[in-house]
């Protein structure tokens, strides 16, 4: 009967250690996409702001 209980005892342990692996590599996945995202924005933010300087450039440019 010990035995029984410690196999069904260990069962369990492994079934929510697998559960925990399944909510981390959740977790992951959520955390890679946000970080695709951000990544995306600074792209954005980046040619945005290349943009601007090439006009304000050019600009300054035609003023002179």
């Amino acid at each position: 009967m010990r035995l029984y209980h410690k196999t069904l005892k260990g069962l369990e342990i492994m079934i929510d250690v697998q559960r925990m692996a399944k909510n981390i590599k959740k977790l992951a996945e959520e955390a890679n996409t946000m970080l695709t995202e951000m990544e995306g924005t600074v792209l954005m933010a980046s040619i945005n702001n290349r943009i601007m300087n090439i006009t304000n450039i050019t600009q300054i440019s035609e003023d002179l």
